[in-house]
């Protein structure tokens, strides 16, 4: 028993070491589960990031004039690519891959950009959005190693804004999928769907309350199945999908054209790229932090490498950009499975979805208002772990608590007031519409302005701010078990 402590803290002290505990024991993040437990954990993931990937090439496949069949295409090779991209974080090659539990899929920030590419261009929009996503995709691969660096910018001061913001803001689409999804369907905000969403989160709850063990972890998987299985006679299980799909759909290479490259739309492309990557470090830290394994940056230059190399061969498949998925955060949080291999095991099964869709559709078969009733619970999860980091952040020192006020205030205007920025250019919209990246910017410049510059070497670091908050050693930060 003496031995538990002296465990906890080398796993979170020295996540390099393949020994944290001096005793033939890996750290666990390098664990690896029962093949059953790793399959239902894995799972979980998917269906946590399921509704998340397939949404935008629902959105955008209409958009730029596609049929529904060749959207419901467009789906399967996001689900195939997100499953690549995803092995490529979790298991890695070379300096490629965070080698955390980190789920990649479709970015949402390409969205509104690849519709003003594509609108109404059919074939020809998608092979033009898939040249922009290509190009911008190997700008990124080759800044990772620079981009990386800002890393030291990061101090739990900023850290725990941002992740506090990832939670905040992720929480939106859990209420939007609590009222059914679908802005415009008559039965949108529905008290049966609201309903519905209540009943799975008071599920989630009691499960992760009354089991223990294995069945706790898949506490948020159980929850999906009895809430669909409760919508299933209350009639919001929509059963056409499975009926449609078919046994088998290769995402044939390059079935929409051989990429074209228009150079407005490679800027446009570029930007979001620059988004997505300052997101993805957001989230690395985030998880990080979670999991007992502080990202430095060795950490976050392979994640932006799997990122980047991931979006890049996207396209090949008919796949858009793929970037981090924060929400699965919230499940690596809640459920305290740290695995790598968990998260590896989701990544095989959505390649397997985009090879099969039938199986896809089976996933398919749980109704947004249950998915809702899950996702405040993950979402607020990422939210409590942010407030965690910046309880350690020292707000009683010099301004660290306006800090945090002017983050998060400017953070939270695309969520309270989404139409704030309307008058601003398209293209600075990218970055204006996304609350964690604002967020992020303006907490790094008040910490250079309040911490950092003017500063004499006499002065030294303010407590809980400084780059020596981060440094080269990971930091030690309580583990959750």
């Amino acid at each position: 028993m003496a031995a538990t402590p002296r465990f906890r803290k080398d796993a979170v002290e020295g996540p390099d070491r393949e020994d944290p505990a001096g005793s033939g024991g890996k750290h666990p993040v390098d664990e690896t589960l029962p093949p059953l437990r790793m399959f239902t954990s894995g799972l979980q993931h998917v269906a946590a990031m399921y509704a998340g990937v397939v949404a935008p090439p629902m959105i955008v496949g209409p958009a730029v004039g596609l049929d529904a069949k060749e959207t419901a295409f467009l789906m399967g090779a996001s689900l195939f690519t997100a499953g690549i991209a995803t092995l490529l974080q979790t298991l890695g090659f070379w300096r490629i891959g965070a080698r955390l539990p980190f789920v990649n899929g479709v970015s949402f920030a390409g969205v509104t950009p690849m519709i003003a590419i594509g609108k109404d261009r059919g074939h020809d929009g998608i092979a033009v959005i898939f040249g922009a996503i290509i190009v911008a995709s190997l700008l990124g691969f080759v800044l990772a190693p620079y981009f990386c660096k800002l890393v030291r910018f990061f101090p739990p001061v900023v850290t725990g804004t941002v992740i506090t913001l990832i939670g905040v803001s992720l929480l939106p689409v859990a209420f939007n999928w609590s009222q059914g999804g679908n802005a415009t369907a008559d039965d949108y905000g529905s008290t049966t769907n609201i309903t519905m969403a209540a009943v799975t989160l008071v599920i989630v709850l009691a499960l992760r309350k009354l089991l223990r063990g294995f069945l706790q972890q898949i506490a948020i998987l159980l929850g999906l199945v009895i809430g669909t299985l409760i919508a299933i006679p209350v009639g919001i299980t929509d059963f056409g999908a499975l009926g449609d799909a078919g046994l088998v759909g290769f995402p044939t290479p390059f079935h929409f054209g051989a990429p074209q490259f228009e150079i407005a739309a490679i800027i446009s492309m570029c930007i979001v790229m620059l988004v997505c990557m300052t997101e993805s470090t957001a989230d690395m830290l985030a998880l990080g932090k979670i999991v007992g394994r502080p990202a430095d940056e060795r950490t976050i230059e392979g994640g932006l490498r799997a990122d980047t190399l991931g979006s890049a061969v996207s396209p090949l498949f008919n796949g858009f950009m793929c970037s981090a998925f924060a929400q699965n955060i919230g499940l690596v949080a809640m459920t305290k499975v740290r695995s790598r291999f968990v998260v590896a095991a989701g990544g095989v099964i959505l390649v397997v979805l985009g090879l099969v869709p039938v199986a896809a559709s089976v996933i398919a078969l749980v109704p947004l208002p249950v998915l809702g009733g899950a996702g405040i619970v993950l979402f607020g999860s990422v939210a409590a772990s942010g407030i965690q980091t910046l309880a350690a952040a020292a707000l009683e020192k010099g301004e660290n608590a306006l800090i945090v006020a002017a983050a998060v205030g400017v953070g939270l205007i695309p969520i309270a007031a989404p139409d704030f920025y309307h008058a601003f250019p398209e293209d600075l919209l990218v970055v204006l519409d996304s609350g964690i990246s604002t967020g992020c910017v303006v907490a790094i410049l008040l910490n250079l302005a309040f911490n950092h510059w003017g500063r004499t070497p006499q002065d030294g670091p303010q407590d809980g701010v400084a780059d020596s908050d981060l440094p080269k050693e990971p930091m030690a930060v309580p583990v959750a078990h």
